[in-house]
């Protein structure tokens, strides 16, 4: 069944107050997708009866269920690598010098999805700055999706998963099989502290960031709300911190505090010298 425009439209408005993403014209074909299974789990026959459910009902739990649907969760463990190579071999190294009077690091992950991001930055901590178990170490991920929250905490991925940019050695020394799955070794999953967190309303108190991953999140968001994250970003992340974007992504035009860094074959920001 074709999604009617004016059901698109409801919904688009839904998910912009909501959660600021922006769905343009064209996109009915991807609620449809996306509500069907959610239309048919609440026991209904269609997207429009669900709809039509909701227009009639206050917000509540199955609204939510339906913004939630309409976030995207693509992901993967080591996604682009470049970045993570220029973590491993300059951002850290620097942080870890710069930091070592104090021995604390903060770090925040803003864009969590299913935790392969976040895990991925655990994993090299742990792998090759082993110094840093005897240090503060500070390290939140935070995503609007509740579902995708309960997964990144139990840290279980199907093979599918793993085989998308894990590398084996790291497979088998910090994952374990469970069934048809593995699941991350608890001590790993012990050194992050997953939130909720919608990045276009108001963010709780951090404490100042080191490292900042917001990764092919702002892409999804429009001109005014890109400004203002990155604004509540400036004031979060330390002088001499580092900022990692998407590759599609920029402070360009939005954010004149920020100044682009070449990192080897990777790019990130910093803010500017006052």
């Amino acid at each position: 069944m074709t999604l009617s425009n004016n059901d698109f439209v409801y919904i688009r408005d839904l998910v912009r107050e909501r959660a600021a993403i922006i769905l343009e014209a064209g996109k009915e074909y991807l609620v449809e997708a996306r509500l069907l299974p959610l239309a048919r789990d609440e026991g209904l026959s269609s997207v429009a009866e669900l709809i039509a459910q909701l227009r009639a009902q206050s917000f509540n739990g199955r609204h939510y269920k339906v913004v939630e649907a309409m976030t995207t969760n693509e992901t993967s463990f080591f996604r682009d690598l470049h970045p993570f190579e220029a973590l491993r071999k300059i951002v850290l190294p620097e942080l870890l010098a710069k930091r070592a009077a104090e021995r604390t690091l903060n770090l925040w992950c803003g864009a969590a999805s299913s935790g392969q991001e976040p895990y991925t930055i655990a994993l090299i901590l742990r792998e090759h700055f082993p110094t840093l178990l005897s240090w503060t170490v500070r390290f939140v991920a935070t995503d609007i999706s509740r579902e995708m929250l309960v997964r990144s905490r139990a840290g279980r991925y199907g093979q599918h998963e793993v085989n998308r940019g894990l590398p084996a050695p790291l497979l088998v020394k910090y994952f374990q099989k469970q069934g048809m799955e593995w699941q991350l070794k608890e001590d790993i999953r012990r050194m992050i502290d997953f939130r909720e967190l919608n990045l276009a309303e108001t963010w709780p108190s951090l404490p100042p960031v080191d490292l900042i991953f917001l990764r092919n999140v702002m892409i999804y968001f429009n001109v005014d709300t890109k400004k203002a994250i990155l604004g509540k970003v400036r004031r979060l992340l330390k002088p001499d911190g580092y900022l990692f974007l998407g590759g599609a992504e920029t402070t360009m035009n939005l954010d004149e505090s920020f100044e682009r860094v070449q990192l080897d074959k990777t790019s990130c920001y910093r803010l500017r010298n006052r």
